[in-house]
């Protein structure tokens, strides 16, 4: 009997682990309004800007290429800040609001697997969308698909760490669903500045171009457009959104509470 105990006390957390993440997979299939702003906005804003006439012409200024060029990888951000601050968030603080996490918390099963699994189904749903708005663009528009393959990867991995970490970071800090939503809406107009939703950031003043690099958004903007461009991507973009990826999931992991 002793020699069972054990097993009988491991087995239930693995398993349990993967049945979270099924279940959390169930319940955001369950929602088609949120992954309707991850997965299909992106690339619907996408296709209509270069539905433009004008932002499917070459433009010296911005050395040659198109409008529609800069927006593929600004809609793939678009689709990272959906899902790290709009989706995300709401989740994990409406699991803490219910008290689930805290019954989890009295179990084998810790409630860090159902934030591991939140984190896990976003950042699969990012990368689903960053293949939608690579393969239209492509198709649709016929934008070049990344020349330096591996870089456009790394900073796409460094940007989507950052900002679910920031997502994490916002729910740690609010204590309720409502708030959140609106802490989640100040932070999203900002970083959808930064990454060049309105305005792509090659096409930013000089002064908002010195700015914009040192903050996670626009330092992952700079590198992917350097990725496809077919440059590594400047160590120093990839080194500020590595950065603030670590100072997040700190700030994260020091402020959030389970209950």
């Amino acid at each position: 009997m002793t020699s069972l105990a054990p097993r009988s006390r491991t087995t239930p957390v693995k398993g349990g682990a993967t049945a979270v993440l099924k279940a959390e997979a169930c319940l955001m299939l369950r929602e088609p309004a949120s992954l309707f702003w991850v997965l299909a906005f992106p690339t619907i804003l996408l296709c209509i800007l270069g539905a433009i006439p004008s932002n499917r012409e070459h433009d010296d200024d911005l050395g040659g290429l198109r409008v529609v060029d800069l927006y593929v990888p600004v809609a793939i951000l678009l689709s990272v800040i959906m899902a790290g601050i709009q989706a995300m968030p709401p989740v994990l603080t409406g699991y803490r609001e219910r008290g689930v996490l805290r019954r989890m918390s009295t179990t084998p099963l810790r409630p860090g697997a159902l934030v591991g699994a939140q984190i896990a189904l976003h950042g699969a749903a990012i990368a689903v969308s960053a293949l939608l708005a690579l393969a239209v663009g492509r198709i649709a528009f016929g934008v070049a698909l990344p020349r330096q393959l591996f870089g456009y990867l790394v900073a796409l991995a460094l940007v989507t760490l950052a900002t679910l970490a920031l997502g994490a970071t916002v729910s740690a800090v609010c204590r309720t669903t409502k708030v959140t939503q609106a802490v989640g809406s100040a932070v999203f107009f900002p970083a959808m500045f930064t990454a060049g939703v309105w305005l792509p950031v090659a096409a930013m003043p000089d002064i908002l171009q010195r700015i914009v690099p040192v903050t996670p958004l626009g330092a992952a903007a700079q590198a992917l457009d350097e990725a496809a461009a077919g440059e590594w991507p400047s160590w120093t973009h990839l080194g500020v959104t590595a950065l603030w990826a670590v100072l997040l999931i700190g700030a994260a992991r020091r402020w959030f509470k389970w209950e």
